[in-house]
């Protein structure tokens, strides 16, 4: 059976991606749903739960409003939080029964708009795509409606685009690429959305170039390039001499105007005995890092969705169970969330690299900071 999972676990639903891109920028997201949503997103998928504070709610969906369709109570409730708790934004996020009754969610977000004044999202999630869906639509949304027209910076000044704890957890990863743009000469104006307020955000048109560090920053990096033509790099700061690639690919952005993938080109690693599985940008980034590092080449698998541009020639989006075994087959080093271990070959050497999105909490100890701790795996790949 297609998209199944007997052995390995599954990512963060779209919900959550959209619940962690606002969670710290002051408005209040709704989870549309009976009950299980919120308790999942909080347990599993938000490690920030317990040391920031967010308006994060369910809306209690009962089984007769869901086959009555009763959206004045869904709004009404809204409302009545709203004049409570004073949020900057709303955002409503669908889940599997919302889907199933065909919840109008543009139309929610009007009425929640009409009624309390406030700007307002309605997000067609269901539950049945990976956080990098619906993480993608929150930060798009914001580009497209929070950014405001302003004067660009006389110096080099950058945005981080798609950065979440589901990607790059709470272990310091994003501080140590802000620290590494600093040190290249860019001025940080803002961090999509881990870090920074919503009036950074709201100022990010004043930065000169923007870098996607995951496959969910970049529509809201193409938005911002149509609206105010500000050019992006896509690729993480990794080892360092793809680090310093990166850092001449956001210099030589900022200079043409010409948007680029920092780790694309180079020939094709279809054959390639090293395999990483993960999220496209930082994969693809991990594997650029591994070949300028030891001359090996890696081939990426992606679980989730990814666009065709962030993937290099050979890589794979592979989503089931059933798809990733056959690709693992003649892997000699994989390199993967520790969940995924049981699918490998018994023979393949095994480097873990967990990934918040895919085993939650279990391995969040473990997790490295990407930016600085990649020696042990450069070091293992040079065995």
């Amino acid at each position: 059976m297609k998209q199944t999972a007997s052995i390995i676990s599954t990512y963060t639903a779209d919900v959550s991606g959209v619940c962690s891109v606002l969670y710290e920028l002051g408005g209040m997201t709704v989870i549309h749903d009976a009950s299980g949503c919120n308790s999942t997103y909080n347990t599993h998928d938000e490690p920030r739960w317990y040391d920031m504070d967010s308006l994060v709610f369910i809306s209690a969906l009962s089984e007769m409003e869901a086959v009555m369709g009763d959206d004045e109570k869904l709004v009404s409730d809204i409302a009545e939080a709203a004049r409570e708790t004073q949020p900057r934004f709303i955002a409503v996020a669908g889940t599997p029964i919302p889907m199933l009754v065909g919840t109008d969610f543009a139309a929610i977000a009007a009425l929640c708009e009409e009624r309390t004044g406030l700007p307002c999202f309605g997000f067609a999630t269901n539950g049945t795509h990976s956080y990098v869906s619906g993480a993608s639509m929150a930060f798009d949304a914001f580009a497209s409606r929070f950014v405001r027209e302003g004067e660009k910076s006389e110096t080099p000044a950058v945005n981080l685009l798609g950065a979440t704890p589901l990607d790059f957890s709470v272990n310091g990863s994003v501080e140590s690429m802000k620290k590494f743009l600093t040190d290249g000469g860019f001025a940080v104006c803002s961090c999509w959305a881990m870090g920074s307020t919503l009036e950074e955000i709201e100022n990010t048109a004043q930065a000169t170039v923007n870098l996607v560090v995951s496959a969910s920053g970049l529509a809201a990096a193409k938005t911002l390039q149509e609206r105010f033509g500000t050019p992006y790099v896509v690729g993480v700061p990794v080892g360092g001499r793809f680090s310093e690639t990166l850092l001449q690919a956001l210099r030589q952005a900022e200079r043409t105007g010409e948007s680029g993938v920092a780790y694309a080109g180079g020939a094709d690693v279809s054959s390639a005995e090293t395999v990483l599985i993960g999220e496209a940008v930082q994969s693809a980034s991990l594997a650029a890092a591994i070949e300028a590092e030891t001359g090996k080449r890696a081939r990426v698998l992606c679980p989730v969705e990814a666009p065709d541009e962030l993937l290099r020639h050979g890589d794979v989006r592979a989503t089931d169970e059933d798809e990733l075994v056959p690709l693992l087959k003649n892997a000699k080093t994989v390199i993967a969330d520790p969940l995924y271990q049981p699918i490998c070959p018994k023979n393949a050497s095994f480097i873990p690299l967990p990934h918040e999105a895919f085993s939650g909490r279990i391995y969040r100890r473990d997790i490295p900071d990407i930016t600085k701790s990649t020696k042990f795996i450069l070091g293992e790949m040079k065995k």
